[in-house]
């Protein structure tokens, strides 16, 4: 996928590291119709590329996402009949579904403005890096809608906690960047200058591999949500025993016993 040339948003490749950037920094990047539907399709096809290991969700011009767009998407929303209002909720779920199952670490890298769908693709992300000028609200209540917006009221709590997730989806209110951090929404707080740098040095450290370990870390952190404890030990049990049939885990024994760092390829 390293040579894809997306319509709706930038598109970067370095390294097995695919960068992308919502568009409309004059509007601080919202989603559109189009946009939601080509990053739903391009996370699904990350599922299959060989060529990409990590993906950073970056930001652009200093936002992250302002959420729906108000003209392409609030206004034909109001005059939508309940078959179109539930097509749309269905695909802006989707494209949640996608990032959790694309099988790469994703990493939101936050600058700015992340309300709304913005504040959800940053929730649904791996790991979450912010600057001090980073605002996120999940503000769907201050429209007139439920906090329960694609995966809000399951995964927000699992990261923040029950109490201060529900605040935040009751209120609408913006969450601080000392409060993300201290909450544990935010991994790591960077000046705006070191943000790209930061995302890039994380994603380049995952990037090393081993990779094929990471897809089966991604696969159980997110699988074992619904699992109980002696199910997910089971569960691990047999990720861990397919895990050590690989290359890799052979090269970090040799590696090991040789006294050298071991190179991973990803087999």
């Amino acid at each position: 996928m390293k040579d894809m040339l997306p319509t709706h948003f930038d598109w970067h490749w370095q390294d097995r590291v695919a960068t992308i950037r919502l568009q409309g920094a004059d509007r601080k990047n919202p989603l559109t119709f189009d946009s939601y539907a080509e990053l739903r399709d391009c996370f699904r096809s990350l599922a299959y590329a060989d060529d990409v290991d990590v993906v950073i969700l970056a930001s652009n011009e200093g936002n992250f996402c302002s959420g729906g767009d108000v003209h392409d998407i609030i206004g034909p929303l109001v005059d939508m009949d309940m078959k179109g209002l539930l097509r749309f909720t269905r695909m802006t779920g989707d494209l949640v579904k996608a990032m959790l199952s694309c099988g790469k670490p994703v990493i939101a890298a936050v600058d700015g403005i992340c309300v709304g769908a913005g504040a959800i693709l940053a929730m649904a992300a791996d790991m979450r890096l912010a600057t001090p000028e980073a605002k996120a609200a999940f503000l769907f209540t201050r429209v007139g809608l439920a906090g329960c917006d694609m995966g809000a009221c399951a995964m927000l709590p699992r990261i923040i906690g029950q109490g201060r997730a529900a605040e935040l989806l009751y209120t609408g209110r913006s969450m601080g960047a000392d409060e993300g951090l201290a909450w544990g929404f935010w991994n790591a707080i960077h000046p705006a200058g070191g943000l790209d740098e930061a995302a890039h040095t994380l994603a380049s450290r995952i990037a090393a591999g081993p990779n094929f370990a990471h897809m089966m870390t991604k696969t159980q952190l997110n699988q074992e949500w619904s699992m109980s404890l002696e199910a997910a030990i089971e569960s691990e049990a047999q990720a861990q025993a397919i895990c050590m049939q690989t290359e890799d885990f052979r090269r970090a024994y040799k590696a090991f016993v040789a006294k050298e760092k071991p190179v991973f390829e990803g087999d």
